[in-house]
């Protein structure tokens, strides 16, 4: 079952946990497909979210994580690294889940890197989308939560919420 508008369309933190063990499916230009099971993702929450991108407000870059639920968010970071969100909620209502990693790829950019993802992404709905898929196997991970990674500047309350979600057998986390 391919996931769904009214399943993206809910709070980032229902999303994020629920979205841990989905298998994430790339169909190269070539045709062919790569299949990973998600192991961990993070969540990113309004404007009150210090580490969220939307945080101060609206601006080009993130004028995107305003849009419909299931639209995909990639930016580029440290100038070599893509990274892959999908909007949650409902328009206007900036969250989105960052996908952390999936198996055999712990890392948000050694997962995009090995999808061959990239800006041509940014904007796209994952809803009907031929070159990016989300499906449901109904596979149940043993979930765990840990703070998120790389956001000090975001302030310690911010940077310790337990808004990454793991695939305890799937991750190579350790606490």
């Amino acid at each position: 079952m391919y996931l769904s508008k009214e399943f993206l369309d809910r709070d980032v933190l229902e999303v994020a946990h629920d979205m841990v063990g989905k298998i994430l499916i790339r169909k190269l230009n070539d045709g062919k497909y790569l299949r990973y099971r998600i192991t961990e993702t993070e969540a990113y929450r309004v404007t009150d979210d210090k580490a969220c991108h939307a945080n101060k407000g609206r601006t080009p870059r993130t004028e995107v994580m305003y849009g419909d639920p299931g639209t995909i968010y990639v930016y580029l970071i440290y100038g070599m690294y893509w990274m892959l969100n999908f909007v949650t909620e409902k328009k206007d209502v900036p969250q989105a889940v960052l996908i952390r990693g999936v198996e055999g790829f712990n890392g948000p950019g050694k997962l995009t890197k090995a999808l061959d993802i990239d800006k041509t992404f940014n904007r796209e709905s994952i809803i009907n989308n031929n070159r990016l898929i989300i499906f449901d196997d109904r596979y149940v991970p043993e979930i765990i939560t840990a703070p998120r990674v790389g956001i000090d500047y975001a302030g310690e309350v911010w940077a310790s919420k337990p808004w990454r979600f793991i695939d305890k057998s799937l991750s190579d986390f350790k606490p």
